[in-house]
């Protein structure tokens, strides 16, 4: 008896956590506006959703499947969100205000592939130059290597823009030449 209800729970977790992930993908992949991809997801997310939830209500007495269920969920979410940080969809733009104004800076960069504005602008302390530079996710690590590399202590933001139109950057992008 205790060899079954031990099957049932590791059962139970793995459903859960398999559901929890396919649904952290699925809304990550709708709110980056990828939803025939969701939908697709989505299919497959409510047949495992639908059996695992079968298995805790059939057995809703024994609270070990109750608890192996809300286990799984919690785990599923950490897979989901692991799974689309190595996904890395989208991009980021990223604000830079170096100490320095170097003037090889975007110049390295741009030759590197990242899409970069750069303008004077006045702090605190100064003279400083600031960047805005688009890239995709995936490269978003090494940009931020790449710059702290030249300034250590750039001061740098980054945000996740919700539309992109125009500029010679999209086009490259478009036609698969970034980063190549």
């Amino acid at each position: 008896m205790l060899g079954n209800s031990m099957v049932m729970v590791a059962i139970i977790l793995i459903i859960n956590i398999v559901y929890v992930t396919f649904f952290t993908i699925r809304m990550i992949l709708t709110l980056k506006g990828q939803r025939y991809l969701a939908a697709c997801i989505s299919m497959i997310e409510v047949v495992i959703y639908v059996v695992g939830l079968g298995l805790v209500l059939d057995n809703l007495n024994e609270i070990q499947n109750l608890l192996a269920y809300a286990l799984g969920y919690g785990i599923g979410v950490i897979v989901g969100t692991k799974i689309e940080d190595k996904l890395a969809l989208g991009y980021i733009t990223v604000n830079v205000i170096t100490k320095e104004y170097d003037k090889n800076l975007p110049k390295t960069l741009r030759e590197k592939g990242y899409g970069v504005t750069t303008w004077e602008a006045n702090g605190l302390e100064g003279n400083r130059m600031a960047m805005q530079i688009l890239t995709p996710r995936k490269y978003e690590i090494k940009l931020y290597q790449l710059i702290k590399e030249v300034d250590p202590n750039a001061f740098i933001i980054s945000f996740e823009p919700k539309t992109i139109h125009g500029g010679f950057w999209v086009k490259t992008v478009k036609r698969g030449r970034l980063f190549s």
